[in-house]
């Protein structure tokens, strides 16, 4: 696609694949929400009884699966399985479900305020540690997707993310796909059971 720099012309050239379309209609679509206060992160959402977890971390770690986990043993929705959209609002994150969801066939029309995130690592034992300063942006940045064709696209990108990274807390959550993981989530990041 080609595009004047105020986006009131537009050309679309001929898409070589037919898959390439939900990659290119998710850019574009980025183009306008990082405008706004949108960011686009590799992960899954969750909605915990009006609380969003969002699992993040590399292609295959589980974010899926954990997602999946918390929907059997603590009946959650699962929001998105892959792409979710985060959204500043004035008192609030809003983690937006999308319609694309990458391998996972999770993508509900729905939003939940995001309450924390949680990057994923395997282990043969489950641990979980709230992550600070640096570290903290370490471990999510890796899951941002940057619009480095848009002109000042990085830039509105990292200062959404700043304000994100500010306002919710982020952990590391070692563990295997089990019940005992849910558990220790719920307990470190909710207090005791609900």
């Amino acid at each position: 696609m080609l595009a004047d720099k105020t986006w009131e012309h537009a050309v679309i050239l001929p898409l070589q694949e037919r898959t390439h379309a939900d990659s290119f209609l998710c850019q574009l679509f980025y183009t306008h929400a990082v405008q706004r206060h949108i960011i686009y992160l590799h992960s899954s959402l969750i909605d915990f009884q009006g609380r969003g977890l969002m699992f993040l971390g590399p292609s295959g770690i589980g974010k899926t699966t954990q997602a999946e986990l918390w929907n059997k043993y603590r009946d959650a929705l699962i929001i998105n399985g892959d792409v979710v959209f985060v959204q500043e609002a004035e008192d609030t994150f809003l983690g937006w479900g999308t319609p694309w969801h990458g391998s996972s066939p999770y993508c509900e029309n729905a939003s939940v305020p995001v309450h924390a995130m949680i990057v994923l690592k395997q282990s043969s034992e489950n641990s979980i540690r709230e992550l600070t300063g640096f570290e903290k942006v370490t471990a999510v940045s890796t899951s941002v997707f940057y619009p480095r064709w848009l002109e000042n696209g990085m830039e509105l990108c990292l200062e959404t993310l700043d304000h994100f990274l500010s306002r919710v807390p982020v952990y590391e959550l070692s563990c295997r796909p089990d019940e005992d993981a849910v558990k220790l989530t719920e307990e470190a990041v909710f207090g005791s059971r609900l």
